[in-house]
């Protein structure tokens, strides 16, 4: 059965993480997508080991369910055979900076000229109308400005970066749930529209949804910062055999905990009897928890929870989440074979519909590997095609 998104062409002009992670989540859900690259192709190419130049690990992970066509858009037939294939898209997606679509010609402005109900989503670091528009931006930049950085040292030794691309993950979301809502507005009306996606702004609303606290009111009543989250006690705690993550959060849930942690004298204890005490009172709880979860074994701390609805996990390493049971029930790691770099390994897809599920229907494409087939699809004629090709406008993989 074809995925929900069946039937929709999106144009991926994007580049790194951001818009490669939002594209191939697009991509799974069964939309066609139409990778366009520089000759020397998206830099995620060359990241990490591989097997064969420019189709490294992270370019595998997210490029999948594309198809790669390489155009120079700097010369002005690479730009004409990009707005070829523009009349055949329902969406363009991008994350260069304004000026830079600009300078090529490949504004919204100029896109609808030729299909006026294009969808046009632009992905960037600042939002165009604000003072930092012309900044560049990455995924450490952001988690800085956005005072994510800020929060991660509140609970350590100075500000530091999340250890994955948080920014750009979280802002690739934002670009799928946003093109979405552009393409159901052109289903519904025949529209198309200009969609901004700044990752600043949309990190600050992530970040700021808990931690604008006692500023929610005007006057404030009280600063900044979810206590619970940023109290440096928050982690993993040691059992005696290892780890676990234990989070009672339900007063029954605490007063069960605390009976099989051997401090019945704390079941109906005021400072936590309800959630909001707990809060106010969070530094010294996490204290408690971590010092009476090494009285059990990590096991024995699951078997109780488990029987009690306590929430609690085992600690995985990265290496650890390939002998998952439950990962492995769902066949979230699956070995396949790829067309030119041999065996490899595919994450599963998260999300899952009864009716229209999404595959993994091509594995990451070679750097041009169809660039041919992509401009016949687009009306070229094979003399022009050859013509490309000679010029090195256009390059097949």
């Amino acid at each position: 059965m074809p995925g929900p998104l069946h039937g929709l062409r999106i144009l991926d002009l994007t580049s790194v993480v951001l818009g490669p992670f939002a594209t191939m989540t697009l991509g799974d859900l069964g939309a066609d997508i139409v990778k366009i690259e520089a000759p020397e192709g998206d830099m995620l190419r060359g990241i990490g080991p591989g097997r064969n130049p420019g189709m490294g690990p992270m370019h595998l992970a997210y490029n999948r369910n594309k198809r790669s066509i390489v155009l120079d858009l700097k010369q002005p037939d690479g730009r004409d055979a990009l707005l070829k294939l523009v009349e055949g898209a329902d969406a363009v997606l991008h994350n260069m900076r304004p000026q830079a679509m600009a300078a090529l010609r490949l504004t919204y402005d100029d896109l609808r000229a030729v299909k006026p109900d294009i969808v046009y989503c632009g992905a960037y670091g600042y939002g165009a109308k604000g003072p930092y528009a012309s900044r560049p931006a990455f995924d450490d930049v952001i988690q800085s400005v956005s005072g994510l950085s800020h929060l991660m040292g509140l609970t350590g030794d100075g500000p530091r970066y999340a250890p994955t691309v948080l920014a750009d993950k979280t802002s690739g979301l934002t670009l799928v749930y946003a093109t979405l809502a552009g393409l159901i507005h052109k289903l519904r009306t025949g529209e198309g529209q200009f969609i901004e996606v700044p990752m600043f702004e949309t990190m600050v609303a992530f970040t700021m949804s808990e931690h604008l606290w006692g500023r929610s009111f005007v006057p404030p009543l009280g600063g900044t910062g979810y206590d619970r989250v940023l109290a440096p006690e928050r982690r993993p705690n040691r059992t005696s055999d290892g780890w676990v993550a234990l989070m009672p959060y339900s007063t029954e849930n605490w007063d069960d905990f605390f009976r099989f942690a051997g401090r019945e004298d704390l079941v109906g204890e005021p400072r936590f009897a309800t959630i909001g005490s707990r809060t106010e009172h969070i530094r010294e709880l996490y204290a408690i928890k971590a010092d009476v979860s090494q009285r059990h074994t990590t096991q024995e701390w699951l078997d109780y929870c488990a029987a009690h609805s306590i929430p609690a996990a085992q600690v995985n390493t990265l290496d650890d989440l390939f002998d998952d049971p439950h990962l492995k029930a769902v066949d979230f790691f699956h070995p396949v074979e790829h067309p030119s770099e041999g065996p490899i390994l595919n994450l599963g897809i998260p999300v899952r519909f009864t009716a229209s599920p999404g595959d993994v229907r091509r594995q990451a494409p070679r750097l041009g590997e169809h660039s041919q087939a992509l401009l016949r699809e687009a009306g070229l004629s094979e003399e022009e095609i050859a013509g490309l090709l000679a010029r090195r406008v256009a390059i097949q993989g």
